[in-house]
């Protein structure tokens, strides 16, 4: 039996002409540190261990891990990776805090101005409808879902540029429509 818990970890068994990888001696070695590094990044020593826990579990799943030769640096960098995920993660999820009756208050709106809000969404709901597919798509992926150029690109088969160039005819086009729809509001004072 081995003399750690972690026996799921020891991967000693050597291939052909290749060095035995001894993950086991990695954790050992350097899973204290790890679980700082990623508890820096994501301010949650819970999340550090289950980042610690992912890039284990990923560099177990390679192929041939004798093949990379510095195993430590490949686990440090997919925990840094799997961490810059959950932060991407975090910051497109709404955040969820509790709502108390001073924040109701200072949300109650006068009849004028509810009736007002309506308007401007009937207005730019209007003005997404005339948006040609593509710029509606972007987005919508961009503002609504939250993803980035770079994902935006590569799910939808395009450069980043013409990512960007369609994100702002679609960001023109509506402030465009706001700003007349504002001034015919302002008119008809």
């Amino acid at each position: 039996m081995k003399p750690y818990p972690y026996a799921a970890f020891d991967r000693t068994s050597p291939t052909e002409g290749d060095q035995p990888v001894d993950v086991a001696k990695l954790f050992r070695e350097h899973n204290a540190a790890l679980l700082r590094f990623t508890a820096a990044k994501l301010g949650s020593e819970q999340e550090a261990q289950e980042v610690a826990q992912e890039a284990y579990v990923r560099l177990l799943q390679l192929d041939r891990p004798e093949t990379i030769s510095y195993l430590r640096a490949f686990l440090f960098k997919t925990a840094a990776n799997l961490a810059m995920d959950r932060l991407r993660a975090r910051r497109r999820a709404p955040s969820m805090h509790s709502v108390t009756g001073e924040d109701i208050a200072a949300f109650d709106l006068s009849p004028e101005r509810q009736c007002a809000g309506a308007q401007m969404i009937a207005v730019l709901n209007t003005a997404l409808d005339e948006l040609p597919t593509k710029c509606y798509q972007i987005f919508v992926l961009h503002r609504v879902e939250g993803l980035s150029r770079a994902e935006i690109a590569i799910r939808m088969g395009l450069g980043e540029r013409m990512v960007r160039l369609y994100m702002a005819r679609a960001l023109e086009h509506l402030h465009r429509r706001i700003d007349e729809a504002s001034e015919g509001r302002s008119a008809a004072q």
